[in-house]
């Protein structure tokens, strides 16, 4: 059987490029171009029925190597806590006060860029601590 090579995450949410905007902010991922035959997005966009209009918007890895983000407008609001969610690993390789200096460095920054930080959560047995956070659109991730 074949395994697996890549795999893309999917967002509902009310407005695709701004969410996408932002995770492309906190992760360092890019607009991929557009479709061909369109020199921007924004052209594309025009080009569509009137309902799908800013109906959908994705960014990458400009690396390659992290899955591609994909971002769906839906007509609900979010009204649970998300089931799946992003872990944004700021903290990686680091302990002690080194480690939370990052953290709230990196919680600083992804808050300026709209996120709430909402809460620490203190792992047993770990030495890790995560930071809850939500997106614009407070979509639940962690910082760690």
């Amino acid at each position: 059987m074949a395994s697996i090579k890549q795999v893309q995450i999917t967002f509902d949410c009310a407005v695709p490029e701004r969410v996408a905007r932002f995770w492309c902010e906190v992760l360092g991922y890019v607009v991929p171009p557009p479709p061909k035959g369109f020199d921007t997005w924004d052209e594309f966009d025009r080009s569509l029925p009137p309902e799908r209009q800013g109906s959908a918007f994705a960014c990458v890895d400009p690396t390659g190597a992290g899955p591609r983000l994909f971002f769906q407008r839906v007509p609900e609001d979010k009204v649970v806590k998300n089931r799946v969610h992003l872990d944004v690993r700021a903290g990686t390789g680091l302990v002690g006060e080194e480690r939370l200096a990052a953290l709230e460095a990196e919680c600083a920054r992804l808050v300026a860029l709209g996120a709430e930080r909402v809460r620490v959560l203190r792992a047993d047995g770990f030495n890790e601590s995560c930071v809850v956070m939500r997106d614009v659109e407070g979509n639940e991730f962690c910082l760690d």
